[in-house]
């Protein structure tokens, strides 16, 4: 047995993964409510210790998770009670086992299935161009043999806007960032399946901007089906586990 294989590589925090970790904390212990405001970028550069680049960077992916919000003339301020309640609930994902973590990415396909469906029959123009941009940008770290995992979300956030049902963009912008996390600190997604999931993520855009709703839910539900097996897996090794006990 190769004992190397007991051995996990050390991964060093980012600031900006940092930033992000004690604002969210902040907003879970209720010390940021929604509608704060933050310090301005200088002050929490200041107060972090860190370059205002690290800052702006960590602000811009809480604004797209839907966890703060940019207002003319106000500032940075905490987003809604529901989505800032929410992802408080939420937050520790990765501490999730067995049948809960399982739950939780059913209804992330769910919620994705029903997301192409939605898109396929509302999408716009401009919502095939951010689509497929996103696309594009996936493919392009996929290439260069880069982590894929933030642009994979982006593609996915692209249809779920375009179903225009902001409830559900909602708790696909809550639930999707954590679950993606996950399987990037288990390698579910290394090897060639980022290469496979790009010719599904195709297929998918296709029915989307052809207008066919069935076709793209169940194109979504089967470029799903990995993660879906995966957590199930999981679930059943966290049951045996208890049963042993």
């Amino acid at each position: 047995m190769d004992l190397l294989n007991n051995f996990k590589e050390i991964v060093i925090e980012k600031p900006g993964d940092k930033i992000i970790k004690q604002i969210k904390e902040l907003i879970s212990s209720g010390q940021l409510k929604p509608g704060d405001r933050l310090p301005a970028e200088r002050m929490l550069s200041e107060r972090f210790g860190v370059g205002r680049t690290y800052v702006r960077d960590a602000i811009r992916k809480l604004e797209f998770y839907g966890i703060l919000k940019t207002l003319p003339q106000s500032g940075t301020v905490v987003a809604g009670f529901g989505i800032g309640a929410l992802e408080g609930l939420i937050s520790d994902v990765l501490e999730l086992q067995g049948s809960d973590f399982h739950a939780l990415v059913e209804t992330r396909v769910l919620l994705e299935v029903n997301a192409a469906r939605f898109a396929a029959m509302r999408r716009t123009n401009e919502d095939i161009g951010s689509i497929a941009s996103a696309l594009s940008d996936y493919e392009k770290v996929v290439s260069e043999g880069k982590n894929s995992v933030e642009c994979d979300l982006l593609f996915h956030l692209k249809i779920a806007e375009a179903s225009k049902n902001s409830v559900l963009t909602s708790l696909m912008l809550i639930i999707t960032p954590d679950i993606l996390t996950y399987f990037k600190e288990n390698n579910v997604c290394g090897g060639d399946r980022p290469v496979t999931a790009l010719d599904e993520h195709y297929k998918i855009l296709e029915h989307i901007e052809q207008k066919r709703p069935d076709e793209a839910a169940d194109s979504m539900k089967e470029h799903l089906s990995d993660i879906l097996s995966f957590s199930l897996t999981q679930s059943n090794i966290s049951e045996s586990a208890v049963a042993e006990k």
